[in-house]
């Protein structure tokens, strides 16, 4: 794709072309996507700690944007489970769901409240939780397995990020995926962007919040679909891997 083709997706299209694009199911009367993945049958499950039960987070606000920045250096400190469950609050916690489950109210912005993401984390550190892949669920505020031993031939998480060695001295990497639909089903053609805006919302609330507990985090947008997506057991088309932030606790300076 060239440059000038990149651009059009920057910008907003034309009432025009607006009026020109196919009616969104929405206006069909098409029924909503669910709100989020269904949890599969007998799925291993791990409850985190309810919202209100949570005493982290205390860093003033504007203490958290002072110190905000990518850090790449993590001890080998675990996280607690309240650390991590405030961090998936933080980031895709649900605050309020529509009465007739059309949309739900969440930490973060994302237009028409559409919220198009699954949270999935490479846990390799986090107390009470077995190493391997798990899906946060948002709708009940816990942790689903997706496995525990990688399906053969997966790669390391570094590996997936074209050799970034430091990502696998994470205690946790989260990787956000995107289903489009979720989006294109209010918003039709005109999703991209609102999905990119969202998703970087998402990643900047991390990184405050893990400034609160005295982690941090580095946004990394640099790797490989081809492996990423089935490592996660996504299809890559109807779901795709979008954003990856590895998190751990860090040294002074780190």
């Amino acid at each position: 794709m060239s440059m000038d083709e990149l651009r059009k997706h920057l910008k907003n299209p034309t009432l025009e072309v607006l009026q020109a694009a196919p009616e969104p199911d929405q206006q069909k009367g098409v029924e909503p996507p669910p709100l989020e993945k269904a949890i599969p049958e007998g799925a291993k499950r791990i409850d985190l700690v309810p919202v209100g039960q949570l005493t982290l987070g205390t860093m003033p606000v504007a203490a958290a944007i002072r110190e905000r920045k990518s850090r790449r250096k993590f001890t080998d400190e675990a996280l607690t489970i309240e650390e991590l469950s405030y961090l998936l609050w933080a980031t895709q916690g649900i605050r309020e769901i529509h009465p007739k489950r059309v949309h739900a109210f969440r930490t973060v912005p994302s237009g028409g409240c559409r919220h198009p993401f699954e949270t999935y984390l490479f846990i390799d550190r986090v107390e009470g939780v077995t190493h391997g892949l798990w899906r946060y669920s948002a709708l009940e505020h816990a942790l689903i397995n997706v496995w525990d031993e990688a399906p053969a031939g997966t790669p390391a998480i570094s590996e997936i990020c074209f050799g970034q060695t430091w990502v696998d001295s994470a205690a946790v990497t989260f990787v956000w995926t995107a289903i489009p639909y979720r989006t294109a089903w209010r918003y039709g053609p005109d999703s991209l962007k609102d999905i990119l805006f969202s998703c970087g919302h998402i990643c900047q609330n991390l990184y405050l919040a893990c400034e609160s507990i005295g982690a941090g985090t580095c946004a990394v947008v640099s790797y490989n679909q081809a492996t990423m997506d089935p490592a996660l057991g996504i299809d890559g088309e109807n779901e795709m891997a979008l954003y990856v932030s590895p998190v751990g606790k860090t040294a002074k300076g780190g």
